[in-house]
């Protein structure tokens, strides 16, 4: 019985020990025989039971993930006011047909005469029957917007997700203490932070690991090889210890840093414009005003 387990062609040894368990039994059992007193050494317990085999990467790294989302706040991951993309209420669709394939996002904010003022969300599908009718000089934004959802920026990760289940909404605006429009969070923003990133149609194609925005400013992929961040930026990092940029600002910055986190590397200063609770994702590059510093090495290279 056992034997005809092991090879069977749908993958259950991966899933099922010799006594049929899941991942999710024997983890159980683990935890059991052990008496974990914090969200500390729970975490040990678990990392310690991946590092037996009782579960895999995976499963770790959700797991990690879901007491992490429990600890978060939304302004943890929240899109900055200032990143938002966002469509006026009085536009036609002329203006916001561009604006829409640019972005290539699935929902926008609708203002009114200013950023604080949300009055609704655009769905990019309720677009569609203007074009197959034909009735596209009829349209006006304000008949088509879904209400907009409001949220302070205090509130924790695990309750936006159970509200966003529950409303089956997929978007946030977050305000802040005076009722300001602080930025706003989506569905995907929280999930990430349980499964990792998950990619979009806006996000970098695969070979491309710098978008050059000015002269002075570009946005990189935190996987970038150092010698290529180099070439292109004309800087003469060398390290040892790292081969990513992202790795080298995590060193620089002493920590897994969050979003909006800035550091300076080689006369350039670095912004974290994307990363989750394990790894960096998008970097804003922008030259530093002032004197730009030619080298930043390591200090084993430098010993």
């Amino acid at each position: 019985m056992n034997e005809e387990r092991s090879s069977s062609p749908d993958g259950q040894a991966d899933k099922e020990d010799k006594n049929g368990r899941s991942w999710i039994g024997r983890i159980t059992t683990h935890l059991l025989n052990t008496d974990p007193k914090n969200r500390d050494e729970l975490v040990s317990v678990v990392r310690e039971a991946q590092d037996k085999d009782i579960i895999d990467l995976d499963a770790l790294v959700m797991i990690e993930g879901v007491l992490q989302v429990t600890e978060m706040q939304v302004r943890d991951v929240m899109i900055p006011r200032s990143q938002m993309t966002v469509l006026e209420r009085n536009m036609s669709m002329q203006e916001v047909l561009p604006m829409v394939v640019d972005a290539a996002h699935s929902r926008y904010p609708v203002v009114g005469d200013n950023r604080d003022e949300v009055i609704g969300i655009l769905l990019a599908k309720d677009l569609l029957p203007y074009f197959q009718l034909g009735t596209e000089d009829k349209f006006n934004l304000r008949d088509i917007l879904r209400p907009a959802a409001f949220i302070p920026e205090s509130k924790r990760l695990n309750v936006l997700l159970k509200e966003f289940r529950a409303s089956r909404n997929h978007m946030a605006i977050v305000v802040d203490e005076y009722g300001g429009v602080a930025g706003m969070v989506t569905i995907e923003d929280v999930l990430e932070q349980i499964v990792g990133e998950i990619e979009d149609e806006h996000d970098f194609e695969d070979d491309i690991y710098i978008m050059e925005h000015t002269e002075d400013k570009a946005t990189v992929k935190a996987i970038t090889p150092i010698d290529e961040f180099n070439e292109h930026f004309n800087t003469k990092i060398v390290s040892s210890e790292f081969d990513t940029i992202g790795g080298l600002v995590m060193s620089a910055l002493g920590h897994l840093p969050k979003r909006g986190e800035v550091t300076t590397i080689a006369g350039y200063d670095i912004k974290i414009l994307r990363a989750d609770a394990r790894r960096i994702h998008l970097l804003q590059v922008t030259k530093t005003i002032g004197e730009k510093q030619p080298v930043a090495e390591d200090q084993a290279d430098n010993a």
